[in-house]
């Protein structure tokens, strides 16, 4: 009989108020050993909170949390955080001014001196900062200290790391190399990552698993292909990117559109609904039938629109239009450069297999 690996981490239906406001409400995750799962969501919406508890340094009013199976914090029995073998990184990095770098990874840890230096010295060589080991953490630029923090977080051999917005403080040019370098390190240490940001592009590039929560739940779950790709709502899909939203009424599972009919299996007639789709999934050509500079596969039925605005963004162009048939505004994106003058037509079409129909929400 095979025997089923537990998860590194699992928390089971967590919630946390303060007064009456509910800021963690029956969240439950889990994340197998090596992988690296994301919190992601707008600021306020407890992913931090979350990440505090499973780390110890808040309690929840109910809920579980277990490592390797085993219980580790419930509402009576409390691990304390010291001795939970969670590793915690913050957006700030909180070096010790007055420590070397070198003291700072060995900080707290256990065993002779020479031993915490050779393992400082083993993690500092391995985010590139080895010949820093004496030195202070104001000598360090900021990617250099969030190494540094990495390094000492990683020092104990934790079984997992939380990261509170590890990458926010960094400029752009530097973010994407070094979060790269990180996640290769704890991969190579065999260390499961819980990492909290409000970054979908953070969360994509870093992922195995996405738990996105709004409002102190955990709203939708899985793969960023497939979260991306199969939003459970409007405000799922809005929050990965722009989105075009066409209004409509159900009849016979069926909603009428400037681009045709669209299923919507399931609703009652009569119900307001919205169609969904992004930008980069609008089709622009120059007549009904001719190709334009922005085609679509599995496209619906043409409908024209008029040019209001056209901007370059650098790698693409954004053109706004209203539409003939609602007057409603419509947002393309096209690859290049695509400036065509306002009040221009052009006929638009869209991704079928890439639209979603949600009833309206009050």
């Amino acid at each position: 009989m095979t025997q089923t690996t537990p998860p590194r981490l699992e928390i089971r239906n967590l919630k946390r108020s303060f007064g009456a406001r509910r800021v963690v409400d029956d969240v439950s995750l889990s994340i197998a050993p090596g992988h690296v799962a994301c919190l992601l969501g707008p600021s306020g919406c407890g992913k931090s909170t979350t990440l505090r508890m499973i780390a110890g340094v808040d309690m929840q009013d109910s809920g579980t949390i277990h490592l390797d199976g085993e219980l580790i914090c419930d509402t009576v029995f409390r691990i304390p955080p010291e001795r939970r073998s969670i590793g915690l990184m913050f957006q700030d990095f909180a070096l010790f001014p007055h420590l070397s770098v070198g003291e700072n990874v060995s900080f707290g840890l256990q065993g002779t001196g020479s031993e915490k230096k050779s393992r400082s010295l083993e993690l500092l060589d391995r985010v590139g900062l080895g010949h820093y080991i004496d030195a202070f953490p104001h000598h360090l630029s900021g990617g250099e200290q969030q190494r540094v923090a990495l390094a000492r977080a990683l020092a104990p051999r934790p079984s997992v790391m939380l990261m509170d917005e590890p990458f926010s403080g960094l400029d752009n040019r530097l973010r994407d190399g070094i979060r790269d370098e990180t996640l290769d390190l704890l991969r190579d240490e065999g260390t499961s990552v819980l990492l909290v940001t409000h970054e979908p592009e953070e969360a994509m590039r870093m992922a195995d698993e996405v738990f996105l929560m709004r409002d102190g739940k955990v709203v939708q779950q899985g793969a960023p292909y497939n979260i991306y790709h199969s939003p459970t709502d409007k405000e799922s899909a809005a929050f990965f990117s722009d989105i075009n939203v066409l209004k409509g009424v159900a009849k016979g599972a069926l909603v009428d559109s400037a681009f045709g009919q669209f299923l919507a299996p399931g609703v009652p007639d009569g119900t307001r609904v919205e169609i969904v789709f992004r930008p980069q999934h609008v089709g622009i050509d120059f007549d009904r039938n001719g190709k334009g500079p922005n085609p679509t596969s599995l496209a619906g039925a043409p409908a024209r629109g008029i040019v209001k605005r056209a901007r370059f963004m650098g790698s693409e162009s954004l053109v706004e239009f209203r539409m003939d048939h609602d007057d409603e505004m419509l947002t393309a994106t096209v690859p290049n450069v695509f400036l065509p003058k306002p009040g221009t037509a052009l006929w638009l079409t869209i991704r079928r297999d890439l639209c979603f129909v949600f009833p309206e929400k009050p």
